[in-house]
């Protein structure tokens, strides 16, 4: 029998429970092995008491479902009313990708199998102290099924409950797929389901064969995946059916959930993944279209904490979101201990946390647009490996300067509600994310690292400027007038023709070299660019060199401005285009062409990834002066460089927040283009200083690892 009266609590729910809070901060709480039962009560009126509103659980199938169809809610029941108690709202985090133990026995055919036939079996999980780890392959229909009664019978036990808030599905949407060494899953549900993929892509088992180049195939059943990867078509596909096979997936949880709770949110998180995990499903857009709150993890100990990193990981959530709301997930408040990802580094770069380090980390998100904080856990876990980690809690529970930082922020951003109404503006550009490209990188090399370098890259030299790059989607960038194409070396035909028509059209595009250089299905184009591109940028390539070994510190003349590519370099002809830089042996290094309305810029190397590993002023300012060169006003300049600004318009009025990452005192000026002003009032909601403007110059006293954030009017 349940522990609760709904009916009661239903009459007597306040408001505060009833609907979501205005900004949804608080933590990951109860992971069954932790914390300890003892200290449930108190830690829940804790968390009230110091202005935390939102609790996530991870309602673990391992840990619930003990017999075939036998559910223990009993802890979870404890923790749903313990949460409405104290006025917190929970959002109910759904974890089938920890199977019940005795299923591992019931069903070995659905446990995942590698490349190189190799069984995974029930293991600990890292951030729980809980097996059942990594679950089994929902391929199977037969686990599905049970996996779906499972989330099923937990939608009926606490859609009604007042406390909950909504569902997180697919905790941080990185499929099982293994490493390129170790792929999964090969187990014949799998293969079935690629089969079935190809099938809907090519039509006739002899269209299949043409496009593999394999073409004795007699029948679908001889069909199988690839078990390494190659530059080829069958890579490909398999690289493709497993992001489409994940998100089939995805899809089936939400409907799944909108079918039984029309009530309650729907609401997921990644890893702000998308330039490096692609291959592993990590898509922003994709993900965040399914939802109705998106969100991300990103914790400074693994990641670094350079500020330019947390910022990137926010502004890509945001492009992805599409304007939905979204959260910080899962944000770091506590220390990482003897992780791989920490060793070696200073301790100051996000491995001891302090308070003032939970204040930048928070209000940076809220920088970007974040609508929520959550902490991946309220308190550390008691064992496991990721022991004593991130929480903003003592082991014990106890209130540190830490989580005293966190409740001062949580009862700020729930006390000014209009900050949430208005969002951050459009950037000046946008750096274009294209699938294709870094899956080649992937089945190319076996690694995504060149696509990922160069993309932030790109990002890292605009924002250095103080110029926010938005990123876009190959499918939405006719939404700016200046965009940059980072590693195109693979672009389908299709691509292609997105960015001659955006050209066409009046679109200003930047792109680094080898655009297309292969195509559709891996394969290199006789004349480069590749599709038609050499028209669009006015060149063709007259040599290449694919050298990435030799490249490392190539320099280069563009636009005036001595500049690092890497990787690869290739030289043009120009034919309806001017040469617009060179290399040191006197090739043409870059093209400006006119193109219909628009206007391109071709780079012959990487000059997103050679910025990333040598930070040159010459590379910085030529991205800084591509504003200029495109027509293009900046909107907000900082005196200081190390102090970075973002403007938020609509409904709540203007804000300015400007973020000092640094351990010293700054005053900066920013000013403003003509696009936004002018002002005559400033006023600090965040840090209670005295801020000045003039026009649109708006003076900033700021802390040090503090933001302003600024009401203009």
């Amino acid at each position: 029998m349940r522990t609760f009266l709904i009916s009661l609590w239903l009459a007597a729910a306040s408001a505060a429970w009833a609907a979501e809070p205005v900004f949804p901060y608080g933590a990951v709480y109860f992971r069954k092995s932790n914390p300890p039962e003892q200290d449930w009560a108190r830690d829940h009126k804790t968390a009230a008491q110091i202005g935390m509103n939102t609790f996530r659980h991870w309602f673990m199938w391992s840990a619930i479902e003990v017999a075939p169809g036998k559910y223990d809610w009993r802890d979870y029941d404890r923790q749903m009313d313990l949460a409405a108690e104290n006025g917190i709202k929970v959002v109910i985090a759904e974890m089938v990708t920890a199977a019940p133990e005795w299923m591992f026995d019931k069903y070995p055919h659905a446990m995942f199998r590698s490349s190189d036939d190799s069984v995974v079996r029930s293991g600990m999980g890292g951030s729980s102290a809980t097996g059942g780890f990594p679950g089994l392959c929902l391929d199977n229909e037969d686990v599905r099924e049970g996996a779906g009664r499972f989330l099923a019978a937990m939608a009926e036990h606490y859609r009604d409950h007042p406390a909950t808030l909504g569902y997180d599905l697919w905790n941080e949407h990185s499929a099982n797929h293994g490493g390129p060494r170790g792929m999964y899953c090969y187990c014949e549900a799998t293969q079935a389901k690629f089969r079935e993929w190809l099938q809907a892509k090519y039509g006739s088992i002899e269209a299949l064969g043409r496009a593999w180049y394999r073409y004795s195939y007699s029948d679908w059943a001889f069909v199988h995946p690839p078990r390494s990867l190659g530059p080829y078509p069958d890579a490909l596909d398999w690289a493709e059916f497993r992001i489409d096979n994940a998100f089939r997936l995805l899809k089936w949880r939400t409907e799944l959930f909108r079918r039984l709770d029309k009530k309650n949110k729907v609401v997921a998180h990644g890893v702000a993944g998308t330039l490096e995990a692609l291959p592993n499903a990590n898509d922003e857009w994709r993900s965040a279209r399914e939802v109705e709150t998106w969100g991300f993890t990103f914790v400074a100990s693994r990641k670094g904490s350079e500020p330019w990193k947390q910022f990137h990981a926010v502004d890509l959530v945001r492009a992805g979101s599409r304007g939905k709301p979204f959260w910080h997930a899962e944000a770091q408040a506590g220390p990482l201990w003897m992780q791989p990802q920490v060793i070696g580094r200073p301790r100051e770069d996000g491995r001891i946390a302090d308070d003032k380090d939970v204040r930048l980390w928070n209000l940076i998100s809220m920088t970007g647009g974040a609508t929520g904080i959550l902490y991946p856990r309220w308190r550390p876990l008691l064992d496991g490996p990721l022991f004593g980690a991130f929480g903003a809690f003592g082991m014990d529970g106890s209130v540190t300067p830490r989580a005293e930082m966190a409740g001062q922020v949580a009862r700020w951003a729930n006390a000014n509600p209009d900050l949430w109404k208005s969002r951050p503006v459009k950037g000046e550009l946008g750096i274009v994310f294209v699938p294709e490209s870094q899956i080649f990188n992937y089945v190319q090399q076996g690694s995504t690292a060149h696509y990922a370098e160069s993309a932030r890259g790109a990002y890292q030299a605009f924002f250095d400027s103080n110029i926010q790059a938005d990123f876009v989607h190959i499918d939405d960038i006719a939404e700016y007038p200046l965009v940059y194409l980072p590693y195109p070396l693979m672009l389908k035909e299709a691509t292609a023709k997105k960015l001659t028509d955006y050209v066409a059209g009046g679109g200003i595009l930047v792109s680094e070299g080898l655009p297309a250089y292969f195509g559709d299905r891996g394969k290199v184009g006789v004349v480069q660019p590749n599709y038609g591109l050499d028209r669009l940028f006015g060149a063709k390539e007259s040599y290449v060199e694919f050298t990435p070994d030799l490249l490392d510190k190539l320099t280069l003349e563009v636009r005036g401005q001595r500049i690092h590519g890497r990787f690869f370099l290739q030289e043009y002809a120009a034919s309806t285009g001017k040469p617009a830089g060179r290399y040191d042996n006197g090739g043409v290094a870059a093209i400006e062409n006119k193109f219909g309305k628009g206007r391109t810029l071709l780079i012959g190397t990487h000059p997103g990834a050679g910025y990333f590993l040598h930070h040159s002023p010459g590379t910085k300012a030529l991205f800084a002066g591509l504003l200029d060169w495109a027509g293009i006003k900046q909107m907000v300049r900082s005196s200081d460089p190390q102090v970075k600004a973002r403007l938020h318009t609509a409904a709540g009025g203007t804000y300015l927040w400007v973020v000092n990452p640094t351990r010293t005192p700054r005053q900066a000026v920013i000013t403003l283009s003509d696009r936004y002003g002018p002002f005559s009032k400033a006023k600090d909601l965040w840090q209670q200083k005295t801020p000045a403007a003039t026009g649109r110059a708006i003076q900033a006293p700021l802390d040090d690892r503090n933001v302003a954030v600024i009401r203009l009017e």
